[in-house]
């Protein structure tokens, strides 16, 4: 059963993964989520609740340095973050996946995609945020901040709320220039659900639309949703993505 404390993913050299697994029918369902967010959001929850429901396999984890994870997250990268899903992907989930990605989360999928096609069976991205780090982060930032993030290899802002703080490290940019994936065809054949929300101000839903048109796949769609912002958890955007993911496994599964 998936409730309670997560359980530890424990690896050689590596930080340990936390995680909660559901057994059940395949294809199952692997959520991954976005930056600095971690497996207890609405979608994640939302989505397990609908796995037990139908008897479906399950997972959701947490990177490294976030959430109940191990690591720093100040020294971490895109390349930790899709090391983690692999490992979850590869030791945890239970045969055939559909791999739901939030934010960050759809950039990780396309990468666990590519790098397992015999146990990715489809997608679905949410609010799509594929080489944000270098979109989103480098290319908007001012000069006093790249000039800060040269010179001291971090940058932070604080918050309006002044809660947190954005904390953007130089490492994160450039290793996530090994990871980028819109400047080119992304060789990825599997159907592809996108969710975006017209009023994302994080991350503009032409960014999904660019994903769609560099996935080689066919069988692509992309849903918009008016007046949608980034989180895309109100009970009417959980109801759009369960639908979604329902649908897909029904198509994959008739196949």
């Amino acid at each position: 059963m998936s409730s309670g404390h997560p359980r530890a993913l424990h690896r050689k050299g590596d930080n340990t993964i936390a995680y909660h697994a559901l057994s059940g029918k395949s294809p199952g369902v692997m959520f991954c989520s976005g930056y600095r967010s971690d497996m207890t959001g609405n979608k994640a929850l939302a989505l397990e609740e609908w796995c037990r429901q139908h008897g479906r396999a399950y997972v959701r984890f947490d990177y490294s340095g976030h959430g109940a994870s191990g690591g720093e997250f100040e020294k971490l990268t895109l390349s930790h973050w899709i090391n983690d899903a692999l490992a979850v992907l590869d030791t945890i989930a239970e045969g055939k996946q559909i791999i739901v990605g939030s934010s960050m989360g759809a950039w990780v999928m396309v990468h666990l995609a590519m790098a397992r096609p015999e146990i990715v069976s489809g997608l679905v991205g949410i609010a799509a945020a594929p080489d944000f780090t270098e979109d989103m982060m480098w290319n908007a930032a001012g000069e006093d901040a790249k000039a800060q993030l040269l010179k001291h290899k971090v940058w932070r802002q604080p918050s309006p709320d002044g809660q947190n703080e954005t904390i953007i490290t130089l490492q994160l940019i450039e290793d996530g220039r090994k990871h980028l994936v819109l400047r080119d065809a992304i060789p990825v054949k599997k159907p592809v659900r996108l969710i975006h929300g017209t009023d994302d101000n994080s991350v503009p839903w032409i960014t999904s639309a660019h994903l769609m048109e560099q996935l080689t796949s066919s069988n692509v769609t992309l849903t918009l949703v008016k007046g949608g912002h980034h989180r895309m958890s109100k009970p009417e955007h959980i109801a759009l993505i369960l639908q979604t993911v329902a649908g897909l496994i029904t198509e994959i599964s008739q196949a």
